[in-house]
């Protein structure tokens, strides 16, 4: 996946487009806006009932109990109805946040499976796997952190400012004027952190990527004995990542001293104006008891809280928006294009026809170079050469995995580039040189092209592919789990297991890509006689290092550098001594010319 920074609108563009995913859930908002209202009301009302209890609690022997109980039992009601709307509240605010980020994953997924081949090979994997998770969870966070603290501190804040003013104005309008300091330190660590937080959610994308790669390969780094520098690298990334954090942390964690400095000086002016407005104001308007005093402090103090809990805020909400910008970055990469308006290959004969094509990866290096080729239904052809000369290059081209800069290819006459993309995949029956095999029973990992297949169907391809036998002798046989790479199964296994795949939806056309070039010799000679018999009537196209797999083959292309140097079948190839001459002597016979 790219780096690049689609940002289209800034900042209030990505604001903008979450909130666009929110859309859907608003009438969830209405009824949470309402209980965090009441539950900040009911909250503030308990400051009103400590004041009215402090004023009957006047001096030894003049305390009045009755007055005070009663006030005690409306405290704890209060309290507890509080609570309740709060949890309410919570409960709205998550049926908000977790839909949000499942409609965000299914996107950012439904994307992965529209991006080119092109795209999704320029990126490393566990930087897209950080993005659909990690990104994703740290979203979740501060969509959370946005409709539970930052929207219920704006309530308080509102809400408390109408209980000072009606309670007191003057020293209401001393919490107010000396309010704008707090939202000055924030903002000021705020911009200072920003970058710092996006660059850590860049980093965390590139330690994934390495430990992934890492692990996925661990056989490899041990036998190269490279342990140590696997550890070396691991170390270097995690050190930048670590000095990125504890300077995104240590400058946003500046917020929550500095907010509560100023707070207590707020609460200080105010206990200060307040008592000398109670021992000096008489009996005029700006007159206060030592009870509303006790209340007006407990107010402040209310209206404070969201100002010190701005740290864990802001630091949510960077890190969300900074995991947003890459997710909107995958979002915004483009799709292949839009085909469903094509008409769907109309499957005939399985007559294939290449016409002058021509490809490269990179525009300033041509790989595939004015290719001709006319093959017809039932023809085997093998594509050999040397490594890097372009076999599973047009393999890939063949199946649209990439599009032709120029040429066609048809099928029984039908320009592919104007076919939709799975009704051509769907005649392909590809297996690979590298197997894959998912999370399931042996079972579903042979019928993943075939999910209704039935037991007769699974078992007869699994038995073409010399594959059954061994699976009998797992101790659940087809129903046996295979986790991950299916590590518990040799090379050759799960090699059998991807052709019994293709085996069992037995395609129109044939892609064999090395595909026996992990199996014994003996086990390769079963199921090349598997081949044999799949492959009779049908199409096919065979890429092969060992030219003992390809001698039956009706054409030969042998390619170097992206072109065909010579073609035909192997006898001829071998008259014409030429290239393929000197690589089948080689093989076989030790040397060359």
């Amino acid at each position: 996946m790219s780096k690049r920074r689609l940002r289209r609108g800034g900042k209030k563009g990505i604001i903008r487009r979450l909130m666009h995913f929110t859309g859907p859930y608003k009438k969830f908002l209405i009824p949470a806006l309402l209980a965090c209202v009441i539950g900040v009301s009911l909250s503030l009302l308990a400051p009103v009932m400590v004041g009215h209890a402090v004023d009957y609690l006047i001096g030894p022997g003049e305390v009045q109990f009755g007055p005070v109980a009663r006030y005690l039992i409306a405290l704890v009601a209060v309290i507890v109805l509080s609570a309740l709307f709060q949890y309410l509240m919570g409960i709205l605010t998550n049926a908000v946040t977790y839909r949000t980020v499942r409609d965000m994953r299914k996107a950012v997924f439904a994307r992965l499976n529209i991006l080119p081949l092109k795209t999704l090979d320029a990126g490393e994997r566990g930087d897209t796997i950080n993005r659909v998770v990690t990104d994703m969870d740290l979203i979740s966070d501060g969509i959370m952190h946005f409709f539970t603290q930052l929207f219920n501190g704006i309530v308080t804040v509102v809400m408390t400012l109408i209980f000072m003013f009606s309670l007191n104005i003057p020293l209401a309008l001393v919490v107010v004027c000396l309010t704008p300091l707090s939202l000055l330190v924030s903002y000021l660590i705020a911009k200072k952190t920003g970058g710092k937080f996006r660059e850590q959610a860049d980093l965390r994308g590139e330690i994934g990527a390495f430990a992934e790669e890492r692990i996925t390969n661990q056989r490899l780094t041990r036998a190269f004995c490279s342990e140590r520098n696997a550890q070396n690298t691991f170390e270097e990334i995690n050190q930048r990542l670590y000095n990125c954090g504890w300077k995104a942390q240590f400058y946003s964690s500046i917020t929550n001293p500095g907010t509560r400095f100023i707070n207590a000086i707020v609460t200080a002016a105010v206990a200060a104006c307040g008592g000398l407005l109670a021992v000096h104001a008489g009996g005029g308007m700006w007159a206060i008891t030592v009870g509303e005093l006790s209340s007006f402090i407990l107010f402040a103090n209310q209206y404070a809280k969201p100002f010190n809990e701005i740290t864990g805020v802001v630091t949510e909400l960077q890190n969300a928006y900074a995991s947003a910008v890459r997710i909107f970055d995958t979002l915004d990469e483009q799709p292949e294009s839009d085909d469903s308006a094509l008409p769907a290959l109309q499957m005939k004969q399985g007559n294939v026809r290449l016409e002058h094509v021509c490809f490269s990866y990179d525009k300033e290096r041509p790989l595939i170079r004015d290719i001709n080729l006319d093959v017809q239904k039932g023809e085997r052809v093998a594509i050999v050469g040397k490594t890097g000369c372009g076999k599973t290059t047009l393999i890939n081209l063949l199946m649209r995995f990439y599009d032709l800069d120029s040429g066609r290819i048809l099928i029984d006459g039908q320009d592919v580039s104007h076919m939709t993309r799975d009704s051509l995949r769907a005649v392909f029956g590809m297996v690979l040189q590298d197997t894959w095999i998912f999370t399931g029973t042996v079972r579903e990992n042979i019928a993943y092209g075939k999910p209704d297949a039935t037991e007769e169907e699974i078992v007869a391809a699994a038995k073409a592919a010399h594959a059954h036998s061994f699976i009998k002798r797992l101790e659940n046989g087809y129903d046996t789990m295979l986790y991950g790479d299916a590590s518990r199964l040799s090379q050759g296994q799960r090699q059998m297991i991807s052709i019994a795949r293709v085996m069992l939806v037995s395609p129109p056309i044939l892609i064999l890509d090395e595909a026996t070039s992990n199996i014994d010799t003996l086990t390769e000679r079963r199921v090349q006689r598997a081949f044999d018999k799949m492959m009779q009537g049908r199409t096919s196209f065979v890429v092969a290092h060992r030219l003992s797999t390809i001698k039956e083959a009706d054409v030969i292309l042998m390619m170097d550098a992206g072109q065909v140097l010579e073609q035909g079948t192997h006898e001829e190839l071998l008259a014409k001594d030429g290239a393929y001459a000197r690589l089948y002597r080689s093989q076989f016979e030790g040397g060359g010319k």
